[in-house]
């Protein structure tokens, strides 16, 4: 009796011993030709046994380099598709990148800090005004995610400096809104909501 632990180890375990025998047995074929049927019927095989990622790109590539892969590259046929060396599956992926932006500050985002400097550029005063509250509250939520409270004179503060000093409001008597207001904008009134609903109920 043998156990899998005797056996060659599998080199895609996910295709199982009878597909890994499969290519065994095609790499014995001395004929070229009929190697290569061999090889298109364990292609089809193989496809069937996952078919819900026959959607994906390239979806066939990928089965003909798991082939490759299984004969340890030593399958000798005409591929249909240029498949992976096998010096490429030991090599190191390329480093990624990860985008840095150049932030003041970090907590506020790189959205916030170009509407601050748009908002510069705006002429009609009250349009003006209006979006520098904007700018400011949205400031202020995305601040209080990172830390419990803030004055709102901070928040005018860094916008100051945002702006390039060309937004001003650190001596205004702009207020602004409290955070637990603006989570609750969208909640029913717990006043008028709640009396409403318990005299539905006793009608």
């Amino acid at each position: 009796m043998e156990y899998n632990t005797q056996l060659k180890k599998l080199t895609l375990p996910e295709y199982g011993r009878n597909i890994q025998n499969m290519v065994d047995y095609c790499l014995a074929i001395p004929d070229r030709n009929e190697r290569k049927r061999c090889a298109d019927t364990i292609i089809n095989i193989m496809g069937n046994m996952f078919p819900h990622l026959r959607d994906v790109n390239d979806f066939k590539h990928i089965l003909w380099d798991h082939l490759a892969i299984m004969s340890d590259f030593k399958l000798d046929i005409d591929y249909p598709y240029e498949v992976v060396k096998k010096e490429d599956l030991n090599t190191k992926p390329g480093k990624i990148e990860y985008s840095r932006p150049d932030m003041q500050y970090r907590h506020y985002g790189k959205t916030l800090e170009k509407m601050a400097k748009m908002a510069i550029s705006i002429e009609e005063p009250k349009e003006k005004e209006q979006f520098i509250l904007l700018v400011a509250t949205h400031m202020k939520k995305s601040y209080i995610q990172w830390n419990k409270d803030v004055e709102d004179h901070k928040i005018f503060l860094d916008l100051y400096d945002l702006s390039g000093h060309k937004i001003d409001i650190r001596n205004s008597n702009i207020k602004l809104p409290e955070m637990k207001d603006l989570g609750q904008r969208n909640t029913p009134n717990n006043n008028g909501g709640g009396k409403k609903s318990n005299q539905q109920k006793k009608k």
